[in-house]
C-alpha cells in the first residue's frame, strides 16, 4: 500500500475502533517491557553489576564476548575502576562474568524495547493506523526513549570516577525518573486509546483533588527511594517503625547547608522516604474509604480500591526490605512493585477524568 502522508492523521472517530485498540495493545506491551527494565535496573544496582561494562557501544555491544581474549579485554578494563579495587579485587574472571551477564541483559532488554517501539511505530504509521492527534506524542516518546539510553550511559560513567564504587545518586534518580515518565506516558496513552470516553460518575469530582495529591505523594516517594538507593541508606536503621529508637533519628539535618541532607545524609534520606511512604499509604486508604462511600460500583471505585491495595502491598515490601537489610531479590521486587503503584495511580486518575462539558450536561439531564 503506498504511503499517504495524511493517513496517519485519521480522526479517532473515523478510524476503525480495532486500529486504535491495536495501537493501545502495542503501547501496553511496550509499557510492560519498560516495567521489566526498571526491575532489571534495580537488580543490577543491588548486585553491583551496573559498572561491569565500561563501553557504550549501542550496536556492537548487542553481542556478548565471543572469545576468551574479548572476555579478558573487558575484565582488564573493569580492573581499572575503583569498584574493582575497593569492592571486588581478586574475584577473578568468573566473578566478573557473574556481574557482566546481568548488566548485559539489562542493556539488551533496553535495545529490545527500542526495537519494539520503533518497529511498531513504523508499522502503524505506514498503515495509516495512528489516530489523529497522537503522531507527535508517539514521536516524542521515541525521542525520549533514545534520550534514556544516553542518560543511562551518563549515569554509568559517573561510577568510573576516582573513589566511587557506585553511580552518582543524582544521575541514578534522573535515570529512574525518566524511565517512570516513559512508562507513565505509554500507559496513559494506551488507556486513552482503549477508553477514549470520560465516563466518571458525578460523585468522582470530590475525589479528584485527593487522588491527584495521593498520586503526587507516590511519585515523590519513588524519587526519594532513588536517593535511598543511590547512597545505600537502606543498609542503616534497619528497624521499624523507629530509627535507632527514635521517631526522628539523631543526626537528621546535621549537614550544612540543610539542602545537602536531602540527598547526602543517610538519616535524613531514609526518614524522608519513610515519611512520604506513610503519608501516601494513609492518603490511599482514605481515598479507598471515600470511594466505597461515595462512588457507585464500577471502574472508578474499583480503581481506587485496587490502588490502595497495591500501595499497601508496596509499603509492606518496603518494611520487609528494610528490616532484612535489603537482600537483592527483595529490593528488586520492591522496585518492581513501585512501578505497579505508579501504574495503578494512573489507572485511577484516568478513571476519574471529568466528563467533557457536553457529556456532563447529558449526565445531569
Amino acid at each position: 500500500m503506498p504511503f499517504d502522508a495524511q493517513a496517519p492523521y485519521l480522526s479517532t472517530a473515523a478510524a476503525p475502533a480495532g486500529r486504535s485498540r491495536a495501537v493501545a495493545i502495542w503501547l501496553f506491551a511496550v509499557a510492560a517491557m519498560v516495567w521489566i527494565m526498571v526491575a532489571l535496573g534495580g537488580a543490577t544496582r543491588l548486585t553491583g553489576s551496573g559498572l561491569s561494562i565500561m563501553e557504550w557501544a549501542p550496536f556492537r555491544g548487542t553481542l556478548p564476548p565471543m572469545s576468551e581474549a574479548e572476555w579478558n579485554r573487558l575484565y582488564d578494563l573493569y580492573r581499572t575502576i575503583p569498584q574493582y579495587e575497593l569492592v571486588n579485587r581478586g574475584f577473578g574472571l568468573e566473578g566478573f562474568k557473574g556481574i557482566f551477564w546481568l548488566e548485559w541483559s539489562h542493556r539488551l532488554w533496553g535495545r529490545l524495547i527500542g526495537l519494539a517501539y520503533a518497529g511498531g511505530l513504523a508499522w502503524f504509521w505506514l498503515r495509516g493506523a495512528i489516530p489523529r492527534g497522537y503522531g507527535g506524542r508517539l514521536l516524542l516518546l521515541l525521542a525520549l526513549g533514545g534520550l534514556q539510553g544516553a542518560v543511562g550511559w551518563f549515569m554509568v560513567a559517573s561510577g568510573f570516577e576516582a573513589d566511587r564504587t557506585a553511580v552518582s545518586p543524582w544521575r541514578l534518580v534522573i535515570h529512574l525518573g525518566l524511565a517512570l515518565f516513559l512508562f507513565a506516558m505509554l500507559l496513559w496513552t494506551a488507556l486513552t486509546l482503549m477508553r477514549p470516553h470520560r465516563d466518571a460518575p458525578p460523585a468522582a469530582a470530590r475525589l479528584r483533588p485527593l487522588a491527584h495529591a495521593t498520586a503526587g505523594l507516590v511519585v515523590l516517594t519513588m524519587l526519594a527511594g532513588g536517593f535511598v538507593a543511590g547512597i545505600r541508606a537502606g543498609l542503616d536503621y534497619n528497624t521499624f517503625p523507629l530509627m535507632a529508637g527514635r521517631i526522628v533519628p539523631e543526626g537528621y539535618g546535621a549537614l550544612s547547608p540543610f539542602a545537602r541532607n536531602l540527598v547526602e545524609n543517610v538519616a535524613t534520606v531514609q526518614f524522608n522516604h519513610r515519611l512520604l511512604a506513610t503519608l501516601a499509604g494513609l492518603s490511599a486508604l482514605v481515598l479507598a474509604a471515600l470511594a466505597l462511600a461515595r462512588l457507585p460500583a464500577g471502574a472508578a471505585r474499583g480503581a481506587a480500591l485496587g490502588f490502595a491495595a497495591v500501595v499497601m502491598l508496596q509499603y509492606g515490601l518496603g518494611v520487609a526490605t528494610l528490616v532484612n537489610v535489603v537482600p537483592a531479590w527483595l529490593g528488586t521486587l520492591h522496585q518492581a512493585v513501585a512501578v505497579a503503584v505508579l501504574g495503578s495511580a494512573l489507572v485511577l486518575l484516568h478513571s476519574l477524568r471529568a466528563p467533557r462539558p457536553e457529556r456532563a450536561a447529558r449526565q445531569m439531564e
